[in-house]
């Protein structure tokens, strides 16, 4: 039997992440495309919250929409402190985080190589 999260890809489990995080008014969403770099994950997306009660909100509504449409949730982090909220969803894994906390880490440019960066980086060993 074929459920509805079978016949989803990874494009649309992230495009309905997407559509549930602007519904509920997050701000600066980036989806990045990162199977070319893990294979624990195709898209990362993250995403910021004013507040802590507005980043585990918008964590709440992600999961409770997803679990609505039949997409796996393997589970949330970080509902605790708000500051840095992971939601997994196998082949999609979403960072809400407080404007500060991004900032602070940067995780997209952690995760966010084009092969002109690689080429540009090859041989710097980073010495002073």
């Amino acid at each position: 039997m074929l459920t509805k999260m079978d016949s989803l890809s990874p494009r649309q489990i992230a495009d309905h992440a997407i559509q549930v995080l602007e519904d509920h008014k997050a701000t600066d969403i980036r989806c990045l495309d990162v199977s070319h770099l893990t294979t624990l994950m195709d898209f990362m997306i993250v995403a910021t919250g004013r507040s802590d009660r507005h980043v585990r909100s918008l964590g709440d509504a992600l999961v409770e929409s997803c679990k609505e449409d039949g997409i796996e949730v393997l589970g949330m982090e970080g509902k605790e402190s708000a500051e840095w909220l992971l939601v997994d969803l196998v082949d999609v894994v979403v960072h809400i985080m407080l404007p500060r906390t991004r900032d602070f880490y940067e995780i997209e440019k952690l995760w966010d190589f084009s092969p002109r960066d690689e080429d540009a980086n090859r041989g710097h060993i980073g010495i002073g």
